[in-house]
């Protein structure tokens, strides 16, 4: 059973990046999607990040929602 809270932290240490608000937000600062481009496909991830990107969102996984909360911040720079 899955205890793990879905929260953006949590998805930023499930993909082996550091996770506290500021570096979550250094993140977002600093990277960014085109229109086109999908989350997984973008070229600062690596393989695993990738697929774990790609199973959640195929899968509707329990991080899906927060997978999309990601997606919509690196789109989302007014």
């Amino acid at each position: 059973m899955d205890t793990v809270k879905h929260n953006l932290t949590n998805l930023f240490l499930q993909l082996g990046l550091a996770a506290e608000s500021k570096d979550i937000d250094a993140f977002v600062k600093q990277h960014s999607l085109d229109d086109g481009v999908a989350l997984e496909d973008a070229a600062f991830w690596n393989e695993a990040q990738s697929q774990f990107i790609r199973e959640s969102r195929a899968n509707d996984a329990d991080w899906s929602e927060m997978v999309d909360e990601l997606d919509t911040l690196l789109r989302d720079k007014k």
